[in-house]
């Protein structure tokens, strides 16, 4: 079992999420939790349960490098026309 925990963002889509679930590491979906939740929220609460987020809003950078807010943690994903294939090629290739 990897030791890393994620919380991956609604925008990243599910095929990453069964992935990342399927070679065994501890994710929780934004998705499943509230997939209209701020992104204020999703930052404490990966912060509370400290879990690294993954995500492709790049309002996160503005949290947690200028603003200076809390985190375990950000994957900033910059895949918009990726397919949900490309986006779990990625992963293999940068979280494995």
């Amino acid at each position: 079992m990897n030791k890393l925990k994620f919380l991956v963002d609604a925008d990243v889509g599910k095929k990453v999420e069964k992935w990342m679930e399927g070679n065994g590491y501890d994710v929780k979906s934004v998705r499943s939790i509230n997939p209209k939740a701020k992104d204020s929220e999703i930052l404490n609460l990966a912060v509370h349960e400290d879990r690294m987020v993954i995500t492709m809003d790049k309002d996160f950078g503005e949290l947690v490098y200028n603003s200076g807010k809390k985190h375990s943690g950000v994957l900033i994903l910059r895949l918009e026309d990726a397919t949900g294939d490309q986006k779990v090629q990625i992963g293999e290739e940068n979280i494995e």
